[in-house]
């Protein structure tokens, strides 16, 4: 656990609630560095994702949820604080690139599905006409590339980041998953179909 993540969000209110149904506090974080910087379990963890989901606040103030999804990896740790990831064409709504012209506060949420692992990231972004930025552009690439032209690039400031524990998280499996697992099964099930023709007179 980073320590500025939770000096973050233990508010007052959330000390409070802590109170009336627990009857005690979350230890506080008086003393915190002002940004924690993302280690290399953290970047080895993000580069293995194909997909997480991103939270911003609206002009009117409500949260707006949003699920990326890309090649593995398009989420690039370009820094010890920097996250970029190329924004394609889309519904053309833009609710989180208005939203983060009016607040930059943005939540990430990774999963591992799998390992039932979460990473959860806040963080300060800011939105880059891909026109102007052809070098971000260039550097972000997706690797095979991407059919859709990149419009906008997302840029991260980390502030902070927490893991979360695998409690209730139900595992789930892609099919390339499935398939690589089951693969030595199909092998030696077509081994042993082979002998059984060998033996049958």
């Amino acid at each position: 656990m980073a320590d500025r993540f939770m000096h973050t969000v233990l508010t007052p209110a959330v000390f409070a609630a802590e109170r009336h149904y627990y009857g005690r506090t979350y230890p506080a974080f008086e003393s915190t560095p002002e940004r924690d910087p993302l280690t290399v379990a953290e970047a080895a963890f993000i580069a293995q994702r194909d997909s997480f989901y991103m939270a911003t606040i609206t002009e009117n103030g409500w949260p707006y949820l949003q699920h990326r999804g890309g090649a593995k990896g398009f989420l690039r740790v370009t820094g010890p604080n920097e996250l970029m990831f190329a924004d394609h064409g889309g519904n053309r709504q833009m609710i989180s690139v208005g939203s983060l012209a009016k607040n930059d506060r943005v939540s990430l949420f990774l999963m591992d599905y799998p390992a039932r692992e979460r990473l959860k990231i806040l963080g300060h972004a800011r939105v880059l006409d891909a026109r102007e930025h052809p070098e971000l552009v260039e550097k972000i690439a997706p690797p095979g590339g991407h059919a859709a032209k990149v419009e906008r690039v997302f840029v991260i400031d980390v502030l902070s980041y927490d893991w979360n524990c695998p409690k209730f998280i139900t595992p789930r499996f892609t099919a390339a998953e499935v398939q690589e697992a089951v693969a030595p099964l199909k092998a030696r099930i077509a081994e042993l179909e082979s002998q059984l023709k060998l033996q049958t007179p």
